[in-house]
């Protein structure tokens, strides 16, 4: 929760960013664990607001969260060797997860993820590298920075 939604993880952002929700579970064996929910478990529910590149990684990915919602639900993760899969609302509901009694809050705003903003409340636009727009509208078209050409006119 501390970065705005799920940790770093290579994914594909395009297929993410249609997804509804996002369901945290529990490594209760990382050194850097935070809750007291047992190994497996899903711990949060994250209404996906969307996928941008993770802080300090060029290749991976955090989902983040509008609303979140804590849950206790044992044995969700079943072990699988990529913690991340998309699954129906129907494969939802059998991990145990009522969606319609979940008690939503809004996820808290990251100053880290959230761009500057000027004392008139404008956003702030700072400067960029050709290499860094051409990564980030990559990003957002799905292709390769390669694939991408700026003209610059003035």
């Amino acid at each position: 929760m501390n970065e705005g939604g799920t940790s770093a993880w290579r994914i594909d952002r395009n297929h993410a960013r249609n997804c509804v929700f996002a369901v945290c579970t529990r490594n209760a064996h990382a050194a850097w664990v935070e809750g007291p929910e047992p190994h497996h478990s899903a711990f949060l529910v994250g209404k996906v607001k969307d996928v941008v590149v993770a802080p300090g990684h060029d290749d991976r990915f955090l989902i983040t969260f509008s609303e979140y919602a804590l849950v206790n639900v044992p044995n969700v993760w079943k072990g699988d060797r990529n913690p991340v899969k998309y699954e129906t609302n129907d494969a939802l509901k059998e991990m145990g997860i009522d969606f319609a009694s979940l008690k939503w809050e809004r996820m808290p705003e990251v100053a880290a993820l959230t761009a500057p903003q000027s004392q008139a409340g404008q956003q702030i636009v700072a400067p960029l590298t050709m290499a860094d727009a051409k990564k980030g509208l990559a990003l957002t078209f799905g292709v390769k920075p390669e694939a991408i050409e700026i003209t610059i006119r003035g």
